[in-house]
């Protein structure tokens, strides 16, 4: 598995504890757990997409921990990984990804021939499968719609890890069939010329953003700020400037 850091860590099993091993990151991942809990309170189908504007921001490390987090609580978690691209989910819980999501919405197989059990506490993975020819025709899919009717029967909450969306457009197809979205950002990376692109994107097909976190956050002006790796803002709290980094 990997930390925040992006390094890799203890694999993750029916005893695992998060990715995230310090008392601030794990106790940063609580606060977007918290945050979550409440923007999720209204909605029947807890269905969670994380996705970035950019590559590389932590979005996969991201939903990883924060469905373990959530899986703390005794909630049964589905993560699934739907970047049918660069999928990223298998390396970190080290399982195969052949028999998985891409294979399921091609009709080949059925979820309970695809899905990991308990690769952390609580919490099942749906891996990417095969990487398809056509990715965000898939992810639009009945056969998608389908399978979260089903899987949210069977889960409290379902977190899917998608490509970044600035890039390709396979998040924005799965925002009329989920909650919301989260979107990751990396401190030093991300722009605030790509954060709004994002926001923008996510307007148009009227998906609810239900909030940002920002990874590898660094504030030497808060006591223990330095060792802070992740910050939640909601949504409607978020505001930024043009042609800057975050």
């Amino acid at each position: 598995m990997r930390n925040a850091r992006g390094k890799k860590g203890n694999v993750g099993n029916s005893e695992s504890r998060p990715i995230a091993t310090t008392f601030q990151i794990v106790e940063a991942y609580k606060t977007v757990r918290t945050n979550l809990l409440f923007a999720l309170a209204p909605h029947e189908r807890k269905i969670v997409l994380f996705s970035s504007a950019e590559p590389n921001a932590g979005k996969t490390t991201a939903s990883s921990n924060v469905a373990i987090t959530m899986a703390q609580t005794g909630a049964r978690v589905l993560l699934i990984d739907a970047d049918l691209r660069k999928p990223s989910q298998h390396k970190t819980f080290r399982v195969k990804k052949h028999n998985g999501l891409s294979r399921i919405l091609t009709g080949e197989l059925q979820f309970d021939e695809c899905v990991c059990h308990d690769v952390a506490r609580n919490v099942d993975l749906l891996p990417s499968g095969s990487l398809p020819p056509n990715p965000s025709e898939l992810l639009g899919s009945d056969a998608m719609g389908r399978l979260l009717d089903e899987v949210v029967e069977k889960y409290d909450y379902v977190f899917i890890d998608t490509p970044p969306l600035c890039v390709v457009s396979d998040s924005l197809v799965l925002c009329d069939k989920t909650a919301g979205i989260v979107l990751i950002t990396r401190q030093g990376q991300t722009t605030y010329d790509e954060l709004r692109r994002a926001m923008d994107n996510i307007n148009d097909v009227q998906g609810n953003l239900l909030g940002v976190v920002i990874s590898d956050m660094k504030d030497s002006h808060r006591p223990y700020g330095h060792y802070e790796r992740y910050k939640y803002y909601k949504a409607h709290d978020y505001s930024y400037t043009q042609s800057s980094e975050v």
